[in-house]
């Protein structure tokens, strides 16, 4: 059994590592902060402590216990708490991220019951890391793709969502609406096609594939 010093700084140390990643996330005013993910550390810390230390007095030649299941109980169960945290918001899913964020500081509660200081402090850190140091790469990133309207001159009946999938592969799953009215007192179609997360050498690539399809006539580029 451990000395009562030590659960007592096991049980602290969960508790300030996970303070440090939920500060982050309350700063953000996301709905999993500050006491959420303290809360997860040091229930973890505490559960992988018990596990390990609370049942000495049953032990016997007989009797053995396998601390470990309750840290695989711990990272299986923590996804019902993470997938609280979820939520879809005009066809958007949000709160993946904070999620992600419960179910490690979890791993950094365990860490800290099992006595791996260093793996737990260095996780906090690394994690601190990836949530706040690369969030505005990450928001770069997302500004240099913007949203992309086209107008597309088709013969009639020409044009379909199955030839868009041919013609631009794996770039049809960013299609967000399609349109298709006939062209008045003409042969031909007017579509209104709207892509989103497009960048600029994305946008080049999209208007040369559909100006290659034959039943297009025209391609050009209109404000998103």
């Amino acid at each position: 059994m451990l000395p009562s010093w030590e659960l007592i700084v096991r049980l602290l140390l969960a508790a300030a590592l996970g303070s440090a990643v939920g500060w982050e996330r309350e700063r953000l005013q996301w709905a999993a902060g500050l006491r959420t993910h303290m809360l997860v550390a040091v229930g973890a810390c505490l559960m992988i402590i018990v596990s390990a230390y609370g049942f000495g007095a049953v032990l016997g030649p007989r009797v053995i216990l396998d601390p470990s299941r309750v840290a695989a109980q711990v990272v299986s169960g923590i996804g019902f708490l993470g997938a609280g945290s979820i939520i879809l918001r005009n066809e958007a899913i949000k709160g993946l991220t904070t999620a992600a964020s419960v179910w490690a500081v979890a791993g950094v509660g365990l860490a800290a019951g099992a006595g791996l200081y260093t793996a737990a402090v260095a996780a906090t850190g690394i994690i601190l890391v990836i949530l706040a140091g690369l969030k505005p790469l990450e928001e770069r990133m997302r500004a240099s793709r913007t949203n992309l309207q086209l107008r597309i001159r088709a013969r009639r009946d020409g044009f379909s969502f199955g030839l868009l999938e041919r013609a631009l592969g794996g770039r049809a799953g960013r299609v967000k609406q399609i349109v298709v009215r006939p062209a008045p007192g003409e042969s031909e179609d007017d579509v209104s096609l709207m892509l989103t997360r497009v960048s600029a050498a994305d946008t080049a690539d999209i208007i040369h594939r559909l100006k290659a399809v034959d039943s297009v006539l025209e391609v050009a580029e209109t404000a998103a």
